[in-house]
Formats: structure tokens, sequence, C-alpha cells
């Protein structure tokens, strides 16, 4: 691993443990040129899981992407960070379950929809307006009016 301060590649692990009920583990590092000590996250990779897309398009599956859309959605709201980093787990967990080597983008956008729900109303229906394509604002009426029946 390069040190972030001197771009060295010889460090030593101080510190490994399980992180996000172990989906990752969080490594400290020490350079052992400079000292400087850093923090690094390892995870399974999803190799090959392709996102069937609306169009037919076939896309990698990136976690990086999932997290940034919640986190587009949660923008300003009290959400805190560690809730839309468990989303983003669950939502791959059942991915991993169900699919290998494609996914539909449906499957995750409604498991992401899902999620958020219970998460947070307003982002909720910040993602839905995108996930669905809202066109006018009666759109988000009507996907307001389902939320508050829901409950």
């Amino acid at each position: 691993m390069r040190c972030p301060k001197c771009g060295c590649q010889d460090d030593k692990v101080i510190d490994s443990r399980a992180s996000r009920e172990g989906a990752t583990i969080r490594r400290r590092r020490e350079c052992a040129k400079c000292g400087y000590r850093f923090t690094t996250y390892e995870e399974v990779e999803h190799e090959g899981l392709l996102v069937v897309k609306r169009d037919g398009r076939r896309e990698e599956f990136s976690r990086e992407k999932l997290l940034a859309g919640i986190k587009k959605a949660c923008q300003k709201r009290p959400v805190p960070l560690k809730e839309m980093e468990d989303l983003v787990d669950q939502v791959i967990a059942a991915v991993s379950e169900k699919f290998e080597s494609e996914v539909p983008g449906e499957f995750i956008g409604k498991m992401v929809m899902d999620g958020l729900r219970r998460l947070d109303a307003v982002a909720y229906v910040r993602f839905a307006s995108v996930y669905r394509r809202f066109e006018e604002a009666t759109d988000f009426v009507q996907e307001v009016k389902k939320l508050e029946a829901a409950k």
C-alpha cells in the first residue's frame, strides 16, 4: 500500500479488525520510511457482477455508485452516514444472495426505495423522483400521497 504522505510502498500493518458487521476489514498501517500512520479498508470484490439497465445496457456493479446515489437523496437530511452504508450493505447482501452474474437495475432501485422509505420520507421521494423519472409536480404529489397512505 502506498503511503499517502511520502509515496513509499513499504509499510506494516499495526492493527486489523472487522468493520460494518464483517463486511470490511479495517487495517491501521504505518509507513516504514516516514512513520506516517493511515487506515485502509478491505472488502470483498463483487467481480463480474453486471447491472442490467432499463435500456438493456450492462454496467459493472459499483458499491461507490450505489452509496453516492443514496447520499445524494439524503443530502441535507438527518440521515447518518452509518445508516446509508448499512442500507448499501443490505442491498449488496440481497444482490449477492439472489444473483450471480447479472442483476436487473429495477431490483436494486426497488431495494433502495424500500430502505429509504424506512429511513427518511424526503430522501425516499427524492430518490423516487429520479428512479421513476418524475416529469411533473403531480408525480411528486401522488408519491407523497402513497407514502402517507402507507403510514
